[in-house]
């Protein structure tokens, strides 16, 4: 039976507490449900990550959202509705928002700098897209001493082509299950919103 690596040094295979973490919600914006980018999965996974959202809220845990900045008239204009986060997930007051121009959200932001006011506190992450955004980030986090709990069904990716063979497509619900399974062998525990306790 294959394990982990995570599985094979004992760890806790729990996933992070709301209430004890940070949640951390990566590109949510327009451009992933009905721009060029949209994502077959974006819908349903931002209800599962506004349940989180709501619930966080209510805990008084921190919250971050991410944003990416492209190109003006490319993918994340910032002058295009598309780059604006999707209304069901829009930041509350006093909630921060830091824009990022590469996948990784550490990379030449202020996000170590934010978490640094939450110690040792375990990243909760939602968001787009599993195999991009959200896996630089979780595997950047580790470098910055950060563990991370990655909401399964709160984020989604898409259909890529096959990089051994151009004309086949590998679907997007196949990258997402090997992008998390890639991340829970030693970055992080996967699991859905309705596993993580208050």
């Amino acid at each position: 039976m294959a394990k982990t690596l995570l599985q094979m040094a004992g760890a806790d295979p729990a996933p992070a507490a709301l209430s004890a973490g940070v949640l951390i919600l990566i590109d949510m914006q327009n451009e992933y449900f009905d721009g060029p980018l949209a994502l077959p999965g974006a819908a349903k996974a931002a209800e599962a990550a506004a349940g989180l959202l709501a619930r966080a809220r209510k805990l008084g845990t921190p919250v971050i959202h991410i944003r990416h900045r492209g190109r003006e008239g490319g993918a994340f204009d910032p002058g295009a509705p598309r780059f604006q986060i999707h209304d069901s997930l829009a930041p509350a007051a006093g909630e921060t928002v830091i824009d990022k121009g590469l996948p990784n959200a550490f990379a030449g932001t202020s996000l170590a700098d934010e978490l640094a006011a939450h110690p040792d506190k375990p990243l909760i992450v939602c968001g787009f897209m599993t195999h991009l955004c959200v896996s630089a980030t979780v595997r950047s986090a580790i470098d910055h001493g950060r563990f991370s709990t990655v909401i399964s069904d709160a984020t989604a990716t898409r259909d890529l082509p096959d990089a051994t063979d151009p004309a086949r497509i590998v679907t997007a619900d196949a990258v997402h299950l090997a992008t998390l399974s890639a991340l829970a062998d030693r970055f992080a525990v996967v699991a859905p919103a309705s596993a993580i306790q208050d």
